[in-house]
């Protein structure tokens, strides 16, 4: 593994653990030329190339890193774990491979994340849906909000 300090091969394995809930392994590496700097890296189970279709029709490789970005701002300043939030974006993504295509519209990648949130945050999970479903006007956040009140009941 390449240092991303100094780009050295030479980097040692300090620790090792599974997180993720198992489904990846975490290692913290130390570059034997850089002073002893420290930086962790992940390893995953990929089960096959996955394509996202966008909304206007155009392809580009899955990228894990966008849906955890997009789950982090949903739930930012929200009491929420961090490692529950990772475990939340390893569901998922473990539903996401389940499904079994090689290629997922964001539709439902979106779809996936907002069951999710519904349970893991309402607040998240409205934030969530403000972008999701393109809110223009504050109406917007009253009629989804009321449709809420209205589940509950």
């Amino acid at each position: 593994m390449l240092c991303p300090f100094c780009r050295e091969k030479d980097t040692a394995v300090v620790d090792s653990r599974p997180c993720e809930e198992g489904t990846a392994v975490r290692r913290r590496r130390l570059c034997t030329c850089n002073g002893g700097v420290r930086f962790t890296t992940f390893e995953r189970v990929q089960f096959q190339e996955l394509t996202v279709i966008k909304g206007n029709g155009r392809r580009e490789p899955f990228d894990r890193d966008k849906i955890s970005k997009s789950i982090r701002i949903a739930t930012r300043k929200r009491p929420i774990d961090i490692d529950a939030i990772d475990n939340f974006v390893s569901k998922i993504i473990m539903k996401i491979e389940g499904l079994g295509e090689s290629e997922v519209p964001t539709s439902t990648i979106g779809k996936l994340i907002m069951e999710g949130l519904q349970y893991l945050d309402t607040v998240a999970y409205v934030r969530f849906a403000s972008v999701y479903r393109k809110f223009k006007e504050a109406k917007d956040f009253e009629q989804f909000v009321g449709n809420l009140d209205d589940n509950k009941s």
